[in-house]
């Protein structure tokens, strides 16, 4: 009871002209700056954060919040419409968002996204405003060997899928946890894989630039040899109708958005994972769950609303122990964390009793920003869609040049827009020899945070590997994904056995 009277507390907070107003500007700004290649959350609350020292604290928090939300739905836009990913949130959504706008259904992706987001991110937020302090206790039961094995787990369902080839997708993978690894090693601070000491790769690969290029250019270079320069797709209509059928048919997609949700939640609970790595996988947690494993990367709308229920949810997660631990569980919340230092608040269990009035606000205003993004969203709809209208020849310099930018924005070094040209040839090369993409983004995203926990865990245990095995948790984990990891060599015996037995009562 006394929840539910502080957080009326807070509506009344959130509900104040000036705030509500920074709500929906918020979101609206958020919403470009997500649909932006390049730009993402990060870039546009570190660029907006200067702008809130104007404005009382609450106000500052409830502004560069509502940018977060509006951000996490916009990166859907450019995902599905143009087959650039907005930012880094959004990859998993390419995968089917784009193949359904190809077939003049990306009004049903615009909307799926939205809905899904809008349900992720009210999951989260019900489950942030009930759970909030023993949430945040859970989180930090998850040590090293967790996070490692929770890594696996993501792995094993690649390797675990029927639809795709096993051996392409654990060379995808390698591929991915090799390009992962570019850079400084983490623990000695010594360089490897710099290929010949260039000094562009001692800040890794960017996993952005390495995104942009594979689904940004070498979907033009992918779309100019499979049609000679005309964009093979339906004429995109959109109509009051077609959104209410797409919203009925989401109906069916109902379980794979609480998973989703509930995945991502936990999943940004946890320091430094945040949304990226929630999506990818939710993605694969329902690819796994489904009955056709192989629709998917083809148009299934249930791979558009599992990453997008996730990556809302994990925003939301995300902030949790940034306010209640004073840990910040994504980039953006760490910036975030920065703000409030600015500001004067000491971010921690106190927070909740000494700042009331801050947190209340920001928790309420995370309601009003869910549902003025929605609104926006499928507001915007028709313009979204006329852009598939657009003829190729000019469609594809408008693409080329927001890639360009966006691999130049997150570090303004050349190197990386010569590498995302690079990758862009390789994603071309992948799709035209049918080497499934999606294993390799999900290694080079969760391949630092593996290795970060796996040498942690081993450095603990003075070189065991049975730590990951030890603790109830992480051993639960770590035997449901060696299962997963077996189960392409258990179908592949089973099918031995019933041939022998075939064999057996033909003689």
């Amino acid at each position: 009871m006394e929840t539910i009277q502080f957080l009326l507390d807070g509506f009344v907070v959130a509900l104040q002209p000036m705030n509500l107003f920074l709500v929906i500007v918020g979101c609206a700004v958020g919403l470009f700056i997500g649909a932006m290649p390049g730009l993402g959350s990060v870039n546009g609350v570190a660029i907006l954060l200067p702008v809130t020292f104007i404005v009382p604290p609450t106000s500052a928090i409830i502004f560069l919040a509502a940018i977060y939300y509006g951000a996490m739905y916009g990166g859907a836009i450019s995902s599905i419409m143009l087959g650039i990913p907005g930012a880094s949130t959004a990859v998993a959504t390419t995968f089917d968002g784009r193949p359904l706008a190809l077939k003049g259904m990306a009004d049903k992706a615009l909307v799926a996204a939205a809905v899904a987001s809008f349900a992720g991110g009210t999951i989260s937020i019900l489950l942030f405003t009930a759970f909030a302090p023993p949430l945040a206790h859970v989180a930090l039961a998850f040590g090293s060997a967790e996070e490692f094995a929770l890594m696996m787990l993501a792995f094993g369902t690649f390797i675990g899928l029927g639809g795709d080839d096993i051996p392409k997708t654990l060379f995808s993978i390698c591929i991915g946890l090799v390009m992962s690894a570019v850079g400084l090693d983490i623990m000695s601070g010594q360089p490897r894989l710099i290929f010949g000491d260039i000094p562009g790769f001692f800040h890794g690969i960017n996993f952005l630039v390495l995104a942009i290029g594979i689904y940004g250019i070498g979907e033009i270079l992918w779309t100019i040899e499979s049609s000679q320069g005309e964009v093979s797709v339906s004429q995109a209509v959109v109509s009051v109708r077609r959104i209410l059928d797409a919203l009925k048919e989401l109906l069916k997609s109902a379980n794979t958005i609480v998973m989703g949700s509930f995945l991502g939640f936990f999943v940004g609970l946890l320091p430094a994972a945040g949304a990226t790595p929630g999506s990818i996988m939710a993605y694969g947690f329902a690819k796994t769950m489904s009955k056709n494993p192989e629709s998917y990367g083809k148009g299934n709308i249930n791979g558009v609303v599992a990453p997008e229920s996730a990556n809302n949810a994990a925003s939301t997660g995300s902030m949790l122990p940034m306010l209640t631990l004073g840990i910040p569980g994504s980039p953006t919340t760490a910036i975030l964390l920065g703000g409030m230092v600015i500001w004067g608040l000491e971010p921690g269990p106190r927070l909740f009793v000494d700042q009331t009035e801050f947190v209340w606000g920001l928790i309420a205003s995370l309601y009003m920003a869910n549902f003025f993004s929605i609104v926006l969203n499928i507001a915007f709809i028709p313009i979204f869609v006329w852009v598939l209208k657009l003829s190729f020849t000019i469609l594809a310099p408008i693409i080329f040049v927001l890639c360009v930018v966006g691999g130049y924005a997150p570090t303004q070094d050349m190197h990386d827009v010569w590498l995302m040209l690079l990758f862009g040839v390789v994603g071309y090369l992948m799709r035209k020899l049918d080497y499934p993409m999606a294993p390799m983004v999900l290694a080079i995203v969760l391949g630092p945070l593996a290795e970060s926990s796996m040498r942690q865990s081993l450095l603990q245990s003075h070189g065991s590997v049975w730590v990951f095995f030890e603790r109830p948790i992480s051993g639960g984990i770590m035997v449901l994904a060696l299962l997963l990891f077996l189960m392409p060599a258990i179908k592949v015996g089973k099918k031995l056995i019933v041939a022998r037995r075939t064999g057996n009562a033909g003689k």
